[in-house]
Parts: structure tokens; sequence; C-alpha cells
């Protein structure tokens, strides 16, 4: 359900869980000052969307039907550089939050956090600031001035396609199911492999598989 006040700060929810978005509506609806006006389960529905209600704000999620939200994300940076955008993901923030920040998005907030947080999230970025979990903030000034803690890090060296490949790879696909999936050639796939594996400084295609099934394990909702 959508509420359409003109003086309601417009909101577009882009989630491929139906019940994820009725609920965040009706929440968001609740708010004397804040309205969602449209709803999208792809990258897709989702340009067309805002592109249709021009919304002051994006509220994605990072795994979406048939496409990545870090994909749409930069995609939205170049064809509408005004739109705010607010990552709420299951996926973990240790991992994601400066990698969408990067991408261009003013906020990330994880789904796990009480409905409050979520609304407090979204007027901080409607106020023109950055919001994050203050732990990830610490965590990358620390990496900034030169304090990384290190262990989670180092997938850090991969890009973000180069992650979203492993991720795939722990889930048990093949090549050219990935190309399927991301909609590359196997090709291109096979590069991003062998990137991996020198970044990673894994010895062979069986190191690779073992590596991303064991992260893809302690990482079930990446």
């Amino acid at each position: 359900m959508t509420a359409t006040t003109n003086d309601h700060a417009r909101i577009v929810l882009v989630d491929d869980h139906p019940m994820v978005r009725e609920r965040l509506a009706e929440v968001i609806n609740r708010e004397p000052d804040l309205s969602v006006c449209g709803e999208a389960e792809d990258r897709g529905g989702a340009l067309e969307v805002i592109e249709r209600e021009k919304p002051r704000l994006a509220i994605v999620d990072l795994t979406l039907r048939r496409s990545n939200g870090l994909d749409l994300i930069k995609d939205l940076r170049v064809m509408h550089p005004e739109l705010l955008i607010l990552v709420l993901s299951m996926q973990d923030e240790n991992l994601y939050a400066e990698r969408v920040i990067r991408a261009g998005a003013h906020g990330y907030i994880t789904k796990q956090e009480a409905t409050r947080k979520i609304l407090d999230a979204i007027r901080q970025v409607m106020a023109g600031k950055v919001f994050l979990s203050e732990e990830i903030s610490a965590d990358i000034l620390s990496r900034m001035l030169g304090k990384s803690k290190g262990a989670v890090r180092s997938l850090d060296v991969l890009s973000d396609r180069e992650l979203q490949v492993f991720g795939l790879v722990g889930e048990g696909f093949g090549t050219r199911q990935i190309a399927e999936q991301l909609g590359l050639d196997v090709k291109t796939v096979e590069t991003y492999r062998t990137r991996i594996k020198e970044k990673l400084e894994l010895k062979d295609a069986s190191e690779l598989l073992r590596q991303a099934i064991a992260w893809r394990r302690d990482h079930p909702n990446e």
C-alpha cells in the first residue's frame, strides 16, 4: 500500500520480498511527514518507478530479483544524482557498508534493526547525513588511519563484481550458471575467477571452491 500526499517526503522501496515492502510501507506511511510513492523488486522496475515518481529517497536492498543492488545504486547516481539512497539489507555490514557508500549510497542499515532505528536512518539521510552504525564508522576511520583490524578484511581486495562471483561460487554455481545469473559471457566469468584466485592467493579452482563455500557458510545472507 502506498501513499502520495504532496507535503510528505516521497520514498520508493526496492526489495525483492513483497512482505518486506508491505511491512516497511506500513511503518513509513504511519509517519506524518513520510510516504511511500512506489515499489519495485528489481533494477528495471526501480529505474521505471523512480523516473516516474521522482522520489526524494530510495530504500534499496542489495539482493534483488534478477539484479544486484550495488549495480542499481551506481546507475542511480548517474541517472538521478539528486536522489538520496539508503541501503536496507540482510547482508554483512562489515563487508558491504563501505562498498555501498563508494557506489553512491548515503547510508546502510541492516534489516535486523528495530523499526525506530530504521526510521532514524531515513531521517538522518534526508537531513544530509551519512548513516552507518557506530562500529562500522569507527572501523572505516581506523582503516583510513592505517589501523585496520584485519581478519574480516581479506575480501576487501575484491571488486564488487568479483565479490558477487565469489559468493555464487560458494553457493555451488558453475561458471556457465554464474555467467547466466550475472548477464556475462563465460570467458568474463573465467577472468573474474582467475583474478579472485590471484587476489586471495588461492592455488587452484578447488581451493577457490573450498574458501567460497566456507565463506558462504559463515555468511548465509550475503
